[in-house]
């Protein structure tokens, strides 16, 4: 397989692992379900990221067209995304300290575990944006195959959220949560430096 296809399928996996978080996710959804028995937490864990999955999917197939019924270029959105995922490693990085709210089972599966959680602006921005650029079908697999393995993880994360919790300790957890915070704003700053390479070429 073409290294470019390669990169590209690296670089989609790395930058949707790091926006929807796993290690920022552990704590909270532990929050939304530590009242409910082991059977019902793995439910819920899989019906959250199959949650997640249907939205980003959605907008992988739909948002292109979206895009273009509204007239938005692939720059301005390149921009767009960059600075809202800047916004959410800004958040990673200063803490995520609000205390989950007990909601129906549901309700925890669809909102706010799938989305926005999990399938949030950034990570829809950011898909977007690698639908965008893909220019062939070895392209679109790349991508798709990197949206799927992102789940996989999502779901083993949050499957075995108690025992890697247990072994990770709070203090284990925030330092991959800033790890991540780090990463995805490098992400982000690179995102929105070829959006304005590319208005400059496209304007000036």
């Amino acid at each position: 397989m073409d290294t470019a296809i390669l990169t590209l399928g690296f670089t989609v996996f790395v930058t949707l692992l790091v926006i929807m978080d796993p290690p920022g996710t552990m704590p909270v959804f532990m929050g939304l379900v530590s009242n409910q028995p082991p059977a019902k937490q793995k439910k819920l864990a899989r019906q959250a990221v199959l949650t997640a999955f249907s939205v980003i999917v959605a907008f992988a197939i739909f948002g292109d067209q979206i895009l273009g019924f509204l007239n938005i270029s692939l720059p301005a959105l390149q921009a767009s995304g960059g600075l809202l995922l800047l916004l959410v490693a800004l958040e990673l990085l200063t803490g995520k300290d609000s205390e989950p709210t007990k909601i129906s089972d549901v309700s925890v599966a669809l909102v706010p575990l799938g989305t926005p959680l999990l399938a949030g602006p950034g990570a829809i921005a950011a898909t977007i944006v690698f639908v965008r650029q893909a220019e062939s079908a070895l392209d679109y697999s790349a991508i798709a195959i990197a949206i799927l393995l992102v789940h996989l993880v999502l779901y083993a994360v949050m499957r075995f959220a108690v025992p890697i919790m247990k072994v990770l300790k709070v203090g284990g957890v925030t330092v991959a949560t800033k790890l991540a915070g780090l990463l995805l704003a490098a992400i982000a700053v690179q995102m929105m430096a070829e959006a304005i390479a590319q208005f400059v070429r496209d304007y000036v």
